[in-house]
């Protein structure tokens, strides 16, 4: 089966910390684009972050110095690192998987592979 599937999510308070994973399976991870997005009821599914196969890493300016996106080729594994959390950041968190970066980390015409979601509630 080819997948990615996140998990992570839960509810926080202002100001905390969460770790998103996402795992890959059936794929050839470490030849993949990888991304998160993010989507609230009523909005459209907009980009968290991208890292590209070779490392590169790009951001939306919203999370720039509070999310950080990594990967674990060894283990099929991505990570979003959400730090300084704020209630706009409530959200359904998505892992995405592309092939070559076509139209950038950040854009969701370079991802064709995405997983079901993890929601992230930050509480006021």
């Amino acid at each position: 089966r080819v997948q990615v599937a996140e998990s992570g999510g839960g509810l926080v308070q202002v100001g905390g910390s969460l770790r998103l994973t996402c795992v890959a399976s059936g794929l050839a991870f470490a030849d993949r684009t990888m991304g998160w997005f993010r989507q609230a009821p009523g909005k459209e599914r907009e980009a968290v972050a991208g890292i590209g196969r070779y490392g590169s890493t790009a951001y939306v300016d919203f999370v720039k110095g509070r999310f950080t996106i990594s990967r674990d080729n060894a283990k099929n594994t991505l990570h979003l690192q959400m730090n300084s959390l704020k209630p706009e950041d409530t959200d359904m968190y998505y892992c995405a998987a592309g092939w070559k970066n076509i139209y950038g980390l950040l854009n969701p015409r370079s991802y064709n592979l995405w997983g079901q979601g993890t929601q992230v509630t930050v509480s006021s």
